[in-house]
């Protein structure tokens, strides 16, 4: 199961799921709610009351009663906000392994981190009205999600993949519903970084990765350099994605 993070569409997966279906896998990517149209409808509706809507905790369900319909505990592969919620189902023991894809950190390791709460508030305008969305300008996405890359990549990504977000589910991330044990025994998990992500930054990622603590669980970390935070739609993504599967045959 690909799990979408936060300003992006679930179609962002779309040539991931070709790759792993290609490695004999079964896979889904729902979207998060109120967010199942094309990018540019979804724009079109901003500011979006039901998406302003969205809270961590009822994102966390939606995604708890889909992986209940499943016949097996799946297989969660997440990016930034994403990677946030597979730490919060793998900590509830509803996925078989959990790969976290500059993930987002658990809201007990930000609280001094200030270049990760400066980006937050940066790019999500969480002081203003929560009844309404924010939508991230060209030039914020180009800062914090598509260095790296080209502006014609730079601009073809932001009209494909851009939707509104909610300013709540962005403060969320400082409330204690995004609390990590880092003590408790888990299932494989697998922490990837990109070392040109300014969003979430490598080093954010491996602290994310070294606060697990319990020796009888797998938890593993790989930076990939010239990594930005849009790595899943970089142009490397697929050396990303063969790391995960490789990593997947050893572990599953």
């Amino acid at each position: 199961m690909f799990i979408t993070g936060a300003f992006i569409s679930h179609t962002c997966w779309k040539e991931w799921i070709v790759f792993f279906e290609s490695k004999g896998y079964k896979t889904v990517a729902p979207p998060w709610p109120h967010k199942n149209e094309l990018p540019e409808d979804l724009r079109q509706t901003h500011p979006d009351s039901k998406i302003a809507s969205n809270r961590l905790n009822t994102v966390l369900d939606y995604y708890m009663e889909i992986m209940d319909k499943l016949p097996e505990r799946p297989i969660l592969i997440g990016h930034s906000y994403g990677g946030l919620l597979i730490q919060l189902l793998i900590q509830k023991e509803l996925g078989s392994a959990g790969i976290c894809i500059n993930s987002i950190p658990p809201s007990n390791m930000i609280l001094f981190n200030f270049s990760f709460n400066k980006a937050v508030l940066d790019t999500s305008d969480i002081f203003s009205s929560t009844a309404k969305t924010y939508l991230m300008p060209f030039k914020k996405w180009q800062h914090y999600f598509s260095n790296q890359m080209t502006f014609e990549a730079q601009k073809e990504t932001y009209e494909t993949l851009l939707i509104p977000e909610s300013k709540l589910i962005m403060r969320d991330i400082f409330k204690k519903t995004g609390k990590i044990d880092f003590q408790k025994k888990h299932e494989p998990l697998l922490f990837i970084s990109g070392s040109k992500d300014i969003f979430t930054s490598a080093s954010l990622n491996y602290s994310n990765f070294a606060k697990y603590k319990n020796l009888h669980s797998i938890t593993c970390y790989k930076e990939f350099q010239d990594s930005n935070h849009l790595s899943i739609n970089q142009e490397n993504w697929e050396t990303i994605a063969e790391f995960i599967a490789n990593w997947l045959t050893k572990i599953i």
